[in-house]
């Protein structure tokens, strides 16, 4: 089977310019436009460059040059929170989403370095180097300096591509690892012209990854627990600008108010801070106003807001209000100059450039029990948590419902919400759980355990989002074990490829 690839010295202009494209074409097999294919497509043709080149600074430049096509093109809408809600210069707001961008290029760009001179057979180097280095970069990206597993591989087969069947087995990372081995295997069909054994093997274990992902698509890892509830999911759509204005605080309030009154449901989910002032601050009228809603309906109502206070420690929270006993969630996995400054000493001037009201929070608890709240057990998660898979079983099995409540009003008409909505299919997969999205400006939504968008409100719409929801009990393999097959299967990989490498003469 062994097949001698073509080999180039150096990066070339056109080759480079091929890799930009191809990682920018990438975006598009993510929400919103979900042609589930062209990732795969993409990444062999970033492979099969990388393939042809024992260059580790061509390796790089290649990797490097895809890596600024695809995060260019997926998460340029940084842009848009650092200057249009963050107060920062156009210029300056270029200069920082150019430099973040950069930086996770470094990721594909280390992919393309490592695998250059690695000792072994050019073919072994395309199936199985690559893949594996891409499979350790990504999982690197997802929790280095807190993480930033944004656009991972993985979600962009979730839910419709064969694939996502092995979600609940090996989580996103585990997906993203077979679809680099797919596109590794359509590199090598591509570049063993005329050797039609490999071609065929080629063809045949990626027909058989399909079929089995198909076939897993059909197992149902866990089963409907309880009655169903009603819920009702509000999205306020609150401009960013005027959210936190003290004059339009009592708009804000009245405005939920009349949004919760009027959804005759057991479960009614209001976003990420939908309440902009602390709990300390919510008129006791007010508050007893959302408790009697909740009991109305022989139910509850969650809701986002910021406790504690000024003076000491403050949470981005949830609280519940109605039939059962008041139940708080404090977000555990910040955002890193978002929501808190890391090395106050060296980025405390970052609090001056960007306009971002309570920029201190506190983290909550590793260990939070689900909420006992609206007849199911829910496993509360607040904006960018959703993103962390390993974290978010932290409350399973016992949680029979996934909640996410976001306020993506930073990010404007972009890409991000759309992004946004599919980390959460992707956790609703790998869970075996339905997941509710209640969001300020959009995507609110109703996802079922299999990762499909059961119904959603339009972006920047005011409304309620209403339905009926089934809680689930029991574990997936990944509910089970996390990322662990996976990085141990990279493990034995990896000292194989060691061993392999200290063998050759």
């Amino acid at each position: 089977m062994a097949a001698k690839l073509p080999a180039m010295r150096r990066a070339s202009f056109p080759l480079l310019l091929i890799s930009l494209v191809a990682g920018a074409l990438a975006v598009y097999g993510f929400a919103p436009f979900d042609f589930w294919p062209l990732p795969a497509l993409s990444l062999a043709v970033l492979f099969g460059l990388l393939a042809r080149t024992p260059s580790v600074r061509a390796g790089f430049l290649i990797g490097l040059v895809w890596g600024l096509g695809f995060f260019i093109a997926g998460v340029s809408w940084v842009f848009v929170s650092l200057s249009v809600y963050g107060g920062m210069a156009a210029w300056l707001a270029v200069l920082a989403t150019f430099l973040f961008c950069a930086v996770l290029a470094l990721f594909p760009a280390t992919v393309g370095a490592l695998q250059a001179r690695w000792p072994v057979s050019p073919t072994l180097r395309l199936l199985l180097v690559i893949p594996l280095a891409w499979g350790v970069t990504e999982w690197v990206r997802g929790w280095l300096f807190t993480g930033f597993p944004w656009l991972v591989m993985g979600y962009s087969q979730v839910p419709n591509s064969p694939l996502a069947g092995y979600a609940p087995l090996v989580g996103v990372y585990g997906v993203s690892f077979l679809l680099a081995l797919i596109a590794a295997l359509l590199a090598w069909s591509v570049m063993t012209r005329g050797r039609l054994a490999q071609r065929a093997w080629a063809t045949v274990t990626i027909v058989a990854l399909g079929v089995g992902g198909q076939a897993l698509r059909g197992i149902a890892w866990t089963t409907p627990d309880g009655a169903p509830t009603s819920v009702a999911l509000l999205q306020g759509n609150i401009p960013q600008e005027m959210k936190w204005q003290p004059e339009k605080t009592l708009a804000t309030l009245e405005s939920y108010a009349r949004m919760a009154a009027a959804s005759p449901a057991q479960l009614i989910v209001l976003p990420e801070t939908a309440l902009p002032l602390f709990e300390s601050d919510l008129p006791d009228s007010y508050r007893a106003g959302l408790k009697s809603i909740g009991q109305q309906n022989g139910g509850d109502v969650l809701t986002g807001l910021p406790t504690g206070s000024l003076q000491g420690a403050y949470y981005n929270s949830v609280i519940s209000l109605g039939t059962a006993p008041s139940q708080r969630y404090h977000k555990v996995h910040l955002v890193p100059f978002g929501e808190y400054i890391p090395l106050k000493a060296v980025w405390g001037w970052v609090i001056q450039v960007l306009h971002i009201p309570l920029s201190d929070f506190a983290r909550g608890a590793v260990e939070q029990p689900p909420l006992a709240i609206g007849g199911q057990r829910v496993a509360a998660n607040i904006c960018y948590e959703d993103a962390f898979g390993e974290e978010i079983i932290r409350q399973l099995p016992e949680a029979s419902v996934l909640v996410n409540v976001s306020n993506l009003a930073w990010f404007g008409d972009s890409f991000a919400p759309w992004q946004h909505a599919q980390l959460s299919q992707m956790r609703a997969l790998e869970t075996g759980r339905m997941m509710l999205r209640a969001t300020n400006t959009g995507v609110t939504a109703i996802i079922d355990a299999r990762g499909h968008v059961l119904a959603s409100l339009p972006l920047f719409k005011t409304g309620s989002l209403s339905g009926e929801i089934q809680g689930y009990a029991g574990s997936t393999p990944y509910v089970r074990w996390g990322n662990a097959p996976v990085l141990a299967l990279w493990g034995v990989l990896g000292v194989g490829l060691l061993v392999t490498a200290l063998r050759r003469p």
